[in-house]
């Protein structure tokens, strides 16, 4: 399901939410946390669609597999043989990185403004369905 800005959505599940504070102490080096409560909201809630993050994180090998390919795809052919075969490899090495890098696809996040006043922010999208 793809959501747009502006789309009507649900709460496809009862959704618990937790805050908690910290405050650092000066006896302790460590920072003091506390639960300051929970937020229940029910299945069914209804809100508008604000905003949209579609992200791609990449790791290192990500990173790398795409900038030795490039370099590949542009200077290869004017490499000697033995430096384009080593890079040859490196590619391959990365590439099952790579694959699960392209078959995990976009990460989706929004902003929801309930129609109850709570604005829910960064809640991956199968969290709601489109109404």
């Amino acid at each position: 399901m793809t959501l747009t800005e502006g789309r009507r959505v649900r709460l496809a599940t009862d959704t618990k939410l937790f805050d908690s504070t910290g405050w650092a102490d000066d006896a302790s080096p460590e920072p003091v946390v506390s639960l300051v409560g929970s937020l229940s909201l029910a299945a069914g809630t209804e809100g508008t669609v604000e905003r949209v993050v579609e992200e791609r994180p990449q790791s290192e090998g990500v990173r790398e597999f795409a900038r030795l390919t490039s370099l590949l795809d542009s200077f290869g052919s004017d490499m000697p043989t033995e430096s384009r075969r080593r890079l040859e490899e490196q590619i391959a090495s990365l590439r099952p990185e790579w694959r699960e890098y392209e078959k995990r696809g976009p990460s989706v996040t929004v902003r929801v403004r309930l129609d109850n006043g709570f604005v829910l922010d960064d809640v991956p999208d199968h969290f709601f369905t489109a109404l």
